[in-house]
């Protein structure tokens, strides 16, 4: 599969599609207590074989509600994704179980991360020359504790500082004073969704 960039998709609609429906049969099952698993290794589509990072997001009338994925590529991507919607779906501790009830109204985005590439970050300024609002999604980590946000994120905090300080106080950490060591690292998504419920 391609790099992937924040322009250039590395799927073909269809397996966008292919993905979306994925996702939504394994919530489906998961509502009534069935589990699915992705089709044979060897019956999917080469691009849908290759390790990819991805998040699965669900949302309601464009509020959250449920997000959960992988940093790092460590299993085919039909797996990730069908894994990443039953955790968003059921495992976020953020949000009570989604119930067969909800999911009519709720709207899958899923997004395929590149992979992590380290930046400075011995200092607050350091690490905010080198993000790029809208384009970069940021993992931090100090001491145990990490958080990240993807690069969408920015929609909703379009301020470098407010993006970290939100960041921060995610991960546990006091936005008024940096931590050390921090180690910090940024990488980039396609994502794609599902049209709005009607």
């Amino acid at each position: 599969m391609a790099p992937i960039s924040s322009t250039e998709s590395p799927l073909t609609p269809a397996l966008q599609q292919q993905l979306l429906q994925l996702a939504r049969r394994a919530i489906s099952q998961g509502c009534q207590q069935e589990t699915l698993r992705p089709p044979p290794t060897d019956a999917l589509e080469p691009p849908l074989r290759v390790p990819t990072a991805g998040f699965v997001t669900l949302t309601q009338q464009g509020q959250l509600r449920g997000c959960m994925g992988s940093l790092e590529a460590r299993r085919p991507l039909a797996e990730e994704i069908v894994e990443d919607a039953c955790s968003a779906a059921f495992r976020d501790p953020r949000f009570p179980p989604l119930t067969g009830e909800e999911l009519p109204r709720t709207r899958i985005e899923i997004s395929l991360l590149s992979p992590l590439e380290a930046v400075a970050a011995e200092c607050r300024e350091a690490l905010l020359a080198q993000l790029r609002p809208g384009v970069d999604g940021l993992l931090i980590e100090s001491g145990g504790n990490q958080a990240t946000f993807l690069p969408q994120v920015w929609e909703q905090l379009p301020e470098g500082d407010r993006f970290l300080d939100h960041l921060l106080r995610k991960a546990g950490l006091n936005p008024a004073r940096w931590p050390e060591p921090m180690n910090a690292y940024r990488y980039q998504v396609h994502h794609f969704s599902e049209p709005a419920p009607g």
